[in-house]
């Protein structure tokens, strides 16, 4: 079954098969590279990652935008949806929740997640098993070795990978988690939104491994 992986820029992506749509991290009203505006996300199920506000700074209106969506998120992150009205399915690294397409599981990543001063818990990766192939969105995170365990576990087809430094891992970095991850394709994200992130993929560039770039409304198939 052909599943579309759609780029939205920074670290968001339309997930598509079978007349379901997955949103993640969808940040489009004040990232500078986004080619759409929240009033143009449509979805079925809406995925957050942590709480920065470049990651759910559009979440609340694309949820109301999208009333009959179900929204997942890390416990802190979905008490804020919460407080915004917004009916929500939380979950937290290791847990997994079995959907009509397939599944939906949360991972470690090693990084913050705050709100305007708020503390909004872990920040996570996601495990998504749709139209049997299984996409690993990493979050914003550092290195770390136990991707050679989530590798081993998910088996994903498609990775995609922060590589912008700063504030999270860059392209050598983000080679070698590709590398620990074994997935035969990957994706970069989360650089070019801003002049402190990396403008290009130079250096990232894993071993045996496909590099996928996608520009911003791009679509690639699985």
């Amino acid at each position: 079954m052909a599943v579309e992986i759609e780029y939205l820029g920074h670290s968001g992506f339309l997930i598509r098969c079978d007349g379901v749509t997955v949103a993640i991290d969808p940040f489009v009203s004040e990232s500078p590279v986004a080619d759409r505006g929240v009033s143009d996300i449509k979805c079925d199920h809406l995925l957050f990652t942590h709480g920065h506000f470049d990651h759910i700074g559009d979440g609340v209106a694309i949820a109301k935008n999208n009333l009959e969506a179900t929204v997942y998120g890390t416990f802190e992150v979905m008490e804020y949806f919460g407080e915004h009205d917004v009916a929500c399915q939380p979950i937290n690294p290791g847990g997994k929740i079995l959907t009509d397409f397939g599944y939906i599981a949360y991972v470690r990543a090693d990084h913050s997640s705050s709100l305007a001063g708020k503390y909004m818990g872990v920040a996570a990766g996601i495990i998504l098993h749709i139209g049997g192939k299984t996409i690993y969105h990493l979050g914003d995170t550092d290195l770390f070795s136990d991707m050679k365990l989530i590798g081993e576990i998910y088996k994903p087809d498609v990775a995609l990978i922060p590589i912008g430094d700063t504030f999270t891992m860059g392209p050598e970095l983000g080679a070698r988690a590709a590398e620990f991850i074994g997935a035969p394709v990957v994706v970069p994200m989360h650089y070019k939104t801003w002049p402190q992130l990396r403008q290009s993929v130079e250096g990232f560039a894993p071993e045996g491994i496909e590099v996928c770039e996608i520009g911003v409304g791009g679509v690639m198939g699985v």
